[in-house]
């Protein structure tokens, strides 16, 4: 049952980031400065469509590592809070999907690994 929950948590926060990224800055808040739109997008959407297989397949290795990837628009989401004010409420819709993500895949891949026998532990020489 905490598996279930955590996946489902985990891949609230993936499509909801797969969501934002490309509406946000297409959209919604364009760059400013004399740089193409989709050129920012594909910076910011690209890396999240590595672990889609994965995340589909339900494979605990995916969703460990797709961890560091959330870590980016973690901070991503923190620096943009901090500095633009003008922004906060797509910052904050990042920072909250990004969470998810990072919540979800630790738990997940932490009790999806238990439940297939998976381990990071050496076994004890006896």
């Amino acid at each position: 049952m905490r598996t279930r929950h955590y996946q489902l948590l985990a891949k609230t926060g993936y499509f909801g980031l797969l969501i934002l990224i490309p509406v946000w800055h297409l959209w919604l808040s364009p760059p400013l400065l004399d740089i193409n739109p989709w050129l920012v997008t594909s910076i910011w959407f690209i890396p999240l469509l590595f672990p889609l297989k994965g995340i589909l397949q339900k494979n605990p290795y995916t969703y460990a590592w797709s961890g560091f990837l959330a870590l980016f628009y973690l901070m991503h989401a923190i620096v943009i809070l901090s500095s633009e004010p003008s922004e906060w409420l797509l910052a904050s819709i990042e920072l909250l999907c990004a969470s998810f993500f990072l919540i979800g895949d630790i738990y997940f891949a932490k009790y999806r690994g238990r439940e297939l026998g998976l381990s990071i532990r050496k076994k004890k020489a006896n």
